[in-house]
């Protein structure tokens, strides 16, 4: 899916005029006539061309970070948090290189993004020649497609099938690489109306038989459970989903990449499954006789060892990545094809049928009632959960919220109660530390009007803390948090579950101030370490124009709980102390 159109006619009637025009005019025509609205980079030589097509162009809007990492994470949050296709930009070589870790993220996450590299000019491919780099070939592996363009003639197609590939389907990053040459040639600009990509077929037809097979399954199950996972979210398949949940009785369990999917007030959800998920979700995995995952790969962090997971269950998985189905997990009810259509198919075959699963859903609310996420509070140390529960109790569950990797992103995902999709923004494939303020930033640019929220812990914030300079610059609201428990605590977390107590290399002595951090680059900076200090400081930063960084101290030693630990099965669940267990 593209950006809408938001130029209007006689300005998109312009940009199409059959014009002699370079390599560079073209691309920047064609992300606008795509609905581009912003575009992260970082400019070198390989792209002066490209930067300076940009130069007094009144149209095209670019927001230059600091580090190419920072373009492509604030593309990618943009994406997230849009629906729409987000577009990065860097030069060749090093800065080509830079993107990698923001692709391959996208990648894990299908996050459809258009990633755009200069390279050097056609005559010097294959020479080592200065900031050369194969970055085509770097990230086949990682890439739904990737372009390298050697004739200007190609650019607008390769472009606009860029931007069909990067949004169709199981949606993905797209590369294209562009030598200098190429964006300095001029040719006659030809705007491609249609795409035609031969052998890509990227949404089949839903199978009828498959969801007739699945119906059946629903009406003969004494303990269904859906697990929807972000495909849901990309699919835009919430409100299908919704009714199939609320019309059938059937409970619902959401993936880290899923919460938001279905909304967590409701009594039929869960909370979430896997190895830091919930009693109740985790017991439901245990003892369903039929799993409806949709949208959903049977992640590691979600099945633990595949032997323990839902075995007594048959398995239907709705995917549009035939790939997907049978993957990792034996599946009897294969449905191939778009989630929204065919959760919509299924409900329709569903209606008029009466469904009672009320002793299976009294069993679960009990144990969410018998087993909540707790933790012990208190006014000192201030506990991370409370914070998450703070920010969640004062947005009413309506901010978009990103988060890097670790523990921080663990207690987002259980204290903070997601509403709507696409408000939980996080690497959930890959675990990206450095991801989440910059995901921040390209959330908050896409989506002016709404409470942006960036919970980090303090390694992850250190990896792209140089973006505070685009916050204080633009004036971007972002709300910055700081789980700050100087510590890596996820790490140590492991070594002393797993590891007998060996702490090796996880602290964090030397952090800066992040409050000081903050106002050297001209942003506000409070902090708290209790929970009154907590309260005053979060109320202020919301009434803070502007963005805001609020470093919370946490105790160090806090532990994220529930827990299956890795190579363990989902029986084998930790509690936790609160639970005495």
């Amino acid at each position: 899916m593209t950006d809408e159109h938001w130029l209007d006619e006689e300005t998109k009637k312009r940009l199409r005029q059959p014009d002699p025009v370079s390599g560079s005019e073209i691309l920047l025509r064609m992300l606008l006539l795509e609905g581009v609205r912003c575009v992260f980079g970082y400019p070198g030589g390989a792209v002066l061309y490209i930067y300076d097509a940009m130069h007094g162009n009144p149209d095209f809007r670019h927001l230059l970070t600091r580090h190419e990492q920072g373009a492509i994470h604030a593309a990618d949050g943009y994406a997230r948090s849009t629906g729409r296709t987000g577009v990065c930009l860097a030069t060749s070589g090093p800065g080509a290189a830079n993107l990698v870790t923001g692709i391959a993220t996208a990648h894990m996450d299908s996050v459809p993004l258009v990633v755009i590299t200069g390279n050097v000019a056609t005559s010097l491919i294959g020479t080592d020649s200065f900031q050369e780099a194969d970055i085509v070939g770097i990230t086949q592996p990682i890439t739904k497609h990737s372009y390298f363009v050697r004739n200007v003639e190609d650019l607008a197609r390769t472009i606009k099938e860029a931007f069909y590939i990067a949004g169709t389907g199981r949606k993905g990053p797209v590369l294209i690489d562009i030598p200098k040459d190429v964006s300095a040639a001029v040719t006659d600009f030809a705007y491609p109306e249609d795409v035609s990509i031969p052998g890509y077929d990227p949404e089949p037809p839903v199978d009828s038989l498959s969801v007739s097979r699945l119906a059946e399954a629903i009406r003969g199950s004494r303990k269904p459970l859906l697990l929807a996972g972000g495909g849901i979210v990309q699919a835009g398949a919430s409100a299908e989903l919704e009714k199939l949940a609320e019309t059938t009785g059937i409970p619902v369990t959401t993936t880290l990449l899923g919460l938001g999917g279905y909304p967590g007030d409701r009594e039929l959800w869960l909370g979430m499954p896997g190895m830091h998920g919930t009693y109740a979700a985790n017991q439901a995995l245990l003892q369903c006789d039929l799993l409806i995952s949709v949208g959903a790969r049977f992640d590691d962090r979600v099945t633990m060892r595949l032997d323990g997971f839902a075995p007594n269950a048959r398995i239907a998985h709705i995917d549009i990545d035939a790939a997907e189905i049978g993957k990792l997990v034996p599946t009897a009810i294969p449905v191939i094809g778009d989630a929204k259509r065919a959760l919509r198919e299924l409900n329709e075959r569903l209606a008029g049928f009466s469904f009672d699963f009320s002793p299976w859903t009294d069993f679960l609310k009990g144990l969410k009632q018998t087993h909540p996420l707790r933790y012990a509070d208190a006014e000192t140390p201030l506990k991370p959960q409370y914070v998450i529960e703070m920010i969640s109790r004062t947005t009413n569950g309506e901010a978009i919220v990103t988060t890097d990797v670790g523990q921080h992103q663990m207690w987002t995902a259980q204290f903070y109660r997601f509403r709507h999709p696409r408000s939980l923004l996080t690497s959930g494939g890959l675990g990206t530390m450095g991801f989440g303020f910059p995901a921040a930033i390209g959330a908050q640019i896409g989506n002016p009007g709404r409470t942006v929220v960036s919970v980090n812990g303090d390694g992850g914030m250190q990896m792209c803390a140089q973006e505070l300079a685009i916050c204080a610059i633009h004036r971007i609201p972002v709300k910055i948090v700081v789980i700050n428990n100087g510590t890596l605590g996820m790490i140590k977390q492991w070594q002393e579950l797993i590891y007998e107590g060996r702490f090796s290399h996880i602290d964090l002595s030397g952090s800066p101030d992040f409050v000081k951090l903050a106002e050297a680059y001209g942003v506000k900076g409070l902090r708290a370490a209790s929970r009154s200090e907590a309260e005053r400081a979060w109320r202020e930063a919301l009434d803070t124009p502007g963005p805001v960084l609020i470093d919370f101290v946490v105790s160090r030693d806090e532990l994220v709980y529930p827990m299956v630990p890795q190579g363990m099965a989902l029986q084998d669940m930790i509690l936790g102390e609160e639970e005495g267990a």
